[in-house]
């Protein structure tokens, strides 16, 4: 019986991770179809790229350091990542390492920040952001 839960377990953390990798790539992409279409600037993909590295590498570096009971990465540190662009690589490392993926009040201050970093990309890609962008 075991084995079956454990089967289980693994099929759901895989679906899991298909999923987060998934709405990571499509976020990506649509935000690499604005840019072509000259919605936004180039640095824009770049920036969030790089902030999902970044990111992606904080949780690994805390999920050992919790591993090892080492020095901890602030929560609010990998939020202010999310937050900045980080949340695809925040996304796919919390399926993937099994990190900071059960704990409710840090899954919903995190998709709050993710909402919140969607709405300001939203807000640049309408006119008024449009405008902003012009002067880049």
């Amino acid at each position: 019986m075991s084995n079956s839960r454990g089967t289980r377990g693994r099929r759901t953390s895989r679906s899991g991770l298909l999923t987060g990798f998934i709405v990571a790539v499509v976020f990506l992409v649509i935000v690499g179809v604005l840019t072509v279409l000259g919605r936004i600037p180039l640095q824009v993909p770049i920036i969030y790229t790089l902030m999902s590295l970044v990111t992606f590498s904080a949780y690994a570096y805390d999920k050992s350091s919790a591993r090892n009971r080492r020095w901890r990465t602030q929560e609010r540190t990998l939020h202010f990542m999310s937050l900045l662009g980080g949340w695809p690589g925040a996304l796919i490392a919390q399926r993937l390492f099994r990190h900071k993926s059960a704990k409710m009040e840090f899954l919903v201050i995190f998709w709050l920040s993710v909402v919140v970093n969607c709405a300001a990309l939203g807000w640049f890609v309408l006119e008024d952001g449009a405008a902003f962008w012009s002067g880049y």
